[in-house]
């Protein structure tokens, strides 16, 4: 795959497996959970699409959004908007997790990261089901010592996102 540093596309399923099923997936797959992912699995706001459909995948950093000093999310989904991209179905999250089998690893000679996304990682640019700043907002990806991981975040309405921070969009004219 492309560095995430140009803007590439990946195409998606999403849909067609209920929360459980897709759980196991993953679990099957040797994907990591945080605390965090695990909650958002759990929370009823989050749900998935009953028929499958294929989604294009756009990943994008902040930067290259237009935004050299970085910015908060609404800022950030504003400018992805104003280039056909929009923000992902929460489901989207474990769904990429299962594509982007070849994501490189963020972490080994990395310094820790906190309050802020780690290297390497991507964002699902999703909407929150929750508006409660302890709740997780979303899912991102990582990989962590050759093993791939879904972790949860939280994250507040000023957080401000880094230029290097990439996200993954919905290209809005796959978003069916």
């Amino acid at each position: 795959m492309p560095s995430p540093l140009s803007p590439s596309v990946r195409i998606v399923r999403v849909g067609g497996v209920v929360k459980s099923d897709l759980l196991s997936q993953l679990l099957k797959q040797g994907v990591q959970l945080n605390p965090l992912a695990v909650q958002l699995f759990s929370d009823d706001g989050f749900q998935t699409y009953v028929e499958q459909r294929t989604l294009g995948i756009v990943l994008v950093s902040v930067a290259e959004l237009g935004l050299s000093q970085g910015g908060a999310f609404e800022d950030i989904a504003a400018r992805a908007l104003a280039r056909g991209y929009s923000p992902c179905p929460l489901e989207l999250g474990p769904h990429l997790r299962l594509a982007y089998a070849d994501q490189a690893e963020g972490f080994l000679g990395q310094p820790s990261s906190q309050k802020c996304a780690p290297p390497g990682s991507v964002t699902v640019a999703s909407q929150p089901i929750s508006k409660d700043d302890d709740a997780p907002k979303g899912f991102y990806l990582r990989v962590i010592e050759g093993l791939p991981w879904l972790r949860g975040y939280r994250s507040w309405p000023g957080h401000v996102w880094a230029p290097t921070d990439v996200l993954a969009f919905v290209e809005s004219d796959s978003a069916a």
